[in-house]
């Protein structure tokens, strides 16, 4: 591991107002099914930079546009006609200000790892087209496609909502997730810094927390990760796709390449810090056979310990994937589809909790039974660090009187 990552210096948080903050053009229409043939030929459907090839129907909607041809090709003019190059249409990336007076989210399923997170950002602008937390943007009235990776919502209070749930005196001590959903480490995050402010607070409660990324900004904030770390309050887990830098640019477009990942982590184990890789999602027929060589790689840039999702396919993710194989892997989109329907009972999702992290049948055994000889050769524990809340306080500048000023 004799390269550097790219320095990053610590944020002075921006005020959102620098950033695009208004759409800076009309959003991209919401394609049905048949529509989204047309855009998913090659010609003019990968959007630059992005993971998506179109917007989806949002279920909870009742009408949706559904573009012909020659409205599409219409729409791709106009995009055109606002950028200095003729032959591609960058869809810039807005941001706006999340209002939510509620910065702790919980679940009961028992298939995740964690009861809580905290997600500083809504919509994440890496854009891998295979991910989960897609169809969270229906619930915003917007696409799970291309919406969600270009229209980011930023929970500006975050740290203080964060100091207030801590401080409460019916905070119980645990672990929480950051973030579960959208990457915490996101493009946007090097610019407001919000979820280094957010991992200050957990540092100064002493609150234990699981850190889940792709990006190589984690590395930014090894001095507040070191600090929890101290206390045995803090894991980072650094997700691993593939070890193809030319298939990772178009599978997760603005997320960090292989090699900066590998490198992230070999920069938090030099600083102590106990990270462990994700082999995910393994996505059947395609990155399957990589599985032993992320993890014998992640284990020599100092990964501590390894886990793996199959990939999963929720809702709109389902026609945005096949969109994608048609669009990028044309020649693997049979076998892929066949091998997932292979661990999915016929379908390509399965939304049963345990099914619906590895799948069932003799292809989920062989990809269970690859990443654990895997994980042996490479000397990897399946089970990240046991991390403690004895540590917990809630520190004295928050108390007056036996009052909190939690906003102070």
């Amino acid at each position: 591991m004799s390269s550097v990552l790219p320095s990053f210096p610590t944020p002075v948080p921006s005020p959102l107002s620098s950033l695009a903050v208004t759409r800076s053009r009309a959003p991209i229409p919401h394609v049905s099914e048949a529509a989204a043939g047309a855009l998913s030929r090659p010609a003019r459907s990968a959007t630059p930079g992005r993971g998506s090839t179109f917007n989806p129907h949002n279920r909870f909607e009742r009408k949706h546009f559904e573009a012909c041809p020659e409205d599409l090709e219409a729409f791709a003019r106009a995009l055109n006609e606002e950028t200095s190059d003729p032959s591609a249409a960058p869809l810039r990336t807005t941001y706006q200000p999340d209002a939510t007076r509620g910065i702790l989210a919980h679940n009961d399923s028992p298939d995740i790892p964690f009861d809580t997170s905290v997600n500083p950002y809504r919509g994440c602008e890496h854009g891998c087209v295979y991910c989960y937390a897609r169809p969270t943007h229906e619930y915003l009235g917007l696409s799970a496609g291309v919406d969600f990776e270009s229209r980011i919502f930023v929970k500006l209070e975050a740290p203080a909502l964060l100091r207030a749930e801590l401080a409460r005196p019916s905070w119980r001590p645990q672990v929480v997730a950051l973030s579960g959903v959208t990457d915490p480490y996101q493009p946007v995050e090097r610019r407001l810094g919000l979820t280094r402010r957010v991992l200050e607070v957990f540092a100064e409660f002493r609150n234990p927390v699981g850190v889940i990324t792709k990006s190589a900004l984690v590395t930014r904030d090894i001095d507040v990760l070191a600090e929890l770390a101290r206390n045995q309050c803090v894991s980072v887990a650094v997700s691993v796709t593939t070890l193809s830098a030319g298939l990772a640019r178009i599978l997760e477009p603005r997320a960090a390449g292989p090699a900066h990942r590998l490198h992230a982590i070999h920069a938090l184990a030099e600083a102590g810090i106990p990270v462990g890789v994700m082999v995910a999602p393994v996505i059947p027929g395609l990155t399957d056979d990589e599985v032993p060589a992320i993890l014998e790689a992640a284990a020599e840039a100092g990964a501590r310990f390894a886990s793996h999702v199959v990939l999963r396919l929720p809702h709109a993710v389902e026609d945005l994937f096949v969109a994608w194989l048609e669009t990028h892997m044309p020649d693997r989109k049979a076998k892929v589809l066949s091998r997932l329907r292979s661990l999915r009972g016929g379908r390509l999702n399965d939304t049963r909790f345990g099914s619906r992290m590895r799948g069932e049948g003799a292809y989920a055994h062989q990809i269970a039974d690859l990443f654990e000889l895997g994980r042996r050769r490479a000397g990897l524990p399946e089970q990240g660090p046991e991390l403690s809340t004895e540590a917990f306080r809630v520190p004295d500048a928050l108390r007056d009187g036996g009052q909190l000023r939690l906003f102070a």
